[in-house]
C-alpha cells in the first residue's frame, strides 16, 4: 500500500501540511512509515487549479490512500474520482500520522472544504 502524506518537508519527521493544493511536498510511504519517494508539489505557486493539478500527481504517483489536512472541491472531486480514499491529517509529523492512520484513528474525508482559487 502506498500513502501520499502531504507535508512541509522532505522527511518522516517532518511536520504535515494541513493544505493540499499549496503543500510543499507530498511524502510516499509503505502503511509501516517506510519511505518511498518524496514529490515536489509543482502546483503549489500556481495561480489557479492548484488542487486539480496536485490530486494529479497523487493520482500519477500511484498512492492507494492520501493523507492531509483539506481538501477543496475540485480537488476532492478529482481523488473520488479515483476512489483514493482520502483521511484527514493530525497536527504532528508524517510518522505520527502513519501510525494514526495504521491505529484506525483518522477520519476518513467525505466532505470537501471551501474553495480558495489561487490561495497562497
Amino acid at each position: 500500500m502506498k500513502i501520499a502524506i502531504s507535508a512541509k518537508g522532505r522527511q518522516i519527521n517532518d511536520s504535515v501540511d494541513m493544505r493540499f493544493g499549496r503543500t510543499e511536498y507530498f511524502i510516499l510511504t509503505d502503511e509501516n512509515g517506510q519511505l518511498i519517494d518524496v514529490l515536489d508539489n509543482a502546483a503549489q505557486s500556481a495561480t489557479g487549479g492548484a488542487g486539480i493539478a496536485a490530486a494529479q500527481a497523487v493520482l500519477d504517483s500511484g498512492a492507494d490512500i492520501l493523507i492531509t489536512g483539506q481538501l477543496g472541491p475540485n480537488a476532492m472531486r478529482v481523488i473520488s474520482s479515483a476512489s483514493i480514499p482520502a483521511y484527514q491529517a493530525v497536527e504532528g509529523t508524517i510518522l505520527e500520522n502513519i501510525q494514526a492512520f495504521a491505529a484506525g484513528k483518522l477520519s476518513k474525508i467525505t466532505e470537501s472544504g471551501p474553495a480558495h482559487a489561487g490561495q497562497r
